[in-house]
């Protein structure tokens, strides 16, 4: 199976702690709505539990009135220069040349683009002309997972190859000045952007973690809780308030038997890393994991400190992950959550 050779992170330039951006959105947005929504939405972004974020944009664009042409123009400019800049430093830290690399995958769901951005970092990267090439737009907060699925798979049948992904989100450029619904409220007090880099290989000597096994797990007739609606003002979330329920009941069958396929229990799993979505979500899988032992604080941290990256932000824990040291033989266990509804899983090994 494929080694992970190195990920690496990309922040862009403007960082906001949550009292800055409640101010902003207090000031450019809640000013002239009923005083109960205003109360509710401050409340929300309070509670939280983010510290601070990260957005392309200066606020007083994110709270401007813009239509989806205008909001996607900036789309387009930002991810490509956040994933230029991703590439580029996880290509360097891994010490791989961008003409080694014959496999691309590119996730991002909070824009909309022809050509995707890897064609731009084709370009912009030199890579080779005969790359192969694979955008995954559709698939949310999963395809960071998704990515390295895919990934995997390729190199299982090209173990000469090497691989990259790139995840590029700006969900805040999604806000929508006239909603709000809950949806939006949530999504405005807990979506970042940021992008990460993953390269992986096949044949490699050097010690890292090493995929052993991947799963997707399919709810069935729920395509209604979580996805976007395409509205003139842009992409509104759909987030169904029976998410965290939804995770909670299935929990035990997805993660369960993906365990005991690869002869593990709960407590065999060094490092658990989950995709955290909201302090409902992850407090949800906090008390389940807990109960065995475990924790899952890399998550908490990245959530914490960075806000919901969407499909980038697994990404993230795992660079959190990868700079500590690990023994041989040490386990990691991956898993978000998307649109569809579906989950997807990954096991690593630490060699």
């Amino acid at each position: 199976m494929s080694k992970i050779l190195g990920v690496s992170t990309v922040l862009p330039g403007y960082e906001y702690t949550t009292e800055e951006i409640t101010e902003a959105a207090d000031r450019l947005w809640l000013s002239h709505v009923e005083p109960e929504v205003r109360r509710m939405a401050l409340k929300i972004f309070k509670g939280a539990e983010i510290k601070k974020r990260h957005s392309a944009f200066p606020l007083e664009t994110v709270f401007k009135n813009q239509s989806f042409k205008e909001k996607n123009d900036l789309y387009i400019h930002a991810a490509i220069d956040l994933a230029e800049k991703a590439l580029r430093k996880a290509l360097a830290e891994s010490g791989t040349h961008p003409n080694e690399l014959d496999f691309i995958i590119t996730t991002s769901c909070t824009g909309f683009m022809i050509p995707s951005v890897d064609a731009y970092l084709v370009d912009k990267l030199g890579l080779r002309k005969n790359i192969k090439r694979l955008p995954v737009t559709e698939m949310g907060c999963a395809a960071g997972i998704s990515a390295l699925i895919y990934a995997n798979d390729y190199l299982k049948a090209n173990p000469k190859a090497k691989a990259a992904i790139v995840s590029v989100e700006l969900p805040s450029i999604t806000f929508q000045i006239d909603d709000f619904s809950m949806e939006n409220l949530v999504s405005t007090a807990i979506f970042a952007d940021g992008a990460a880099a993953v390269i992986l290989a096949q044949e490699d000597d050097r010690v890292g973690p090493r995929i052993v096994d991947t799963d997707m797990y399919h709810f069935g007739n729920t395509t209604h809780l979580m996805g976007y609606e395409l509205r003139n003002s842009g992409f509104k979330i759909v987030l169904d308030r029976d998410v965290p329920d939804t995770i909670q009941e299935h929990f035990p069958q997805l993660f369960l038997p993906f365990l005991e396929r690869n002869k593990l229990q709960v407590e065999d799993v060094h490092n658990y890393m989950f995709h955290p979505g909201g302090k409902k979500i992850i407090s949800r899988v906090e008390d389940y994991i807990g109960r065995f032992g475990k924790d899952i604080s890399d998550s908490k941290a990245v959530l914490n400190e960075r806000g919901n990256l969407s499909s980038a932000t697994i990404l993230h824990i795992l660079e959190r992950v990868m700079a500590k040291p690990h023994a041989a033989g040490e386990l990691g266990y991956m898993l978000a959550f998307g649109p569809g509804f579906s989950a997807q899983s990954l096991l690593l090994r630490w060699e």
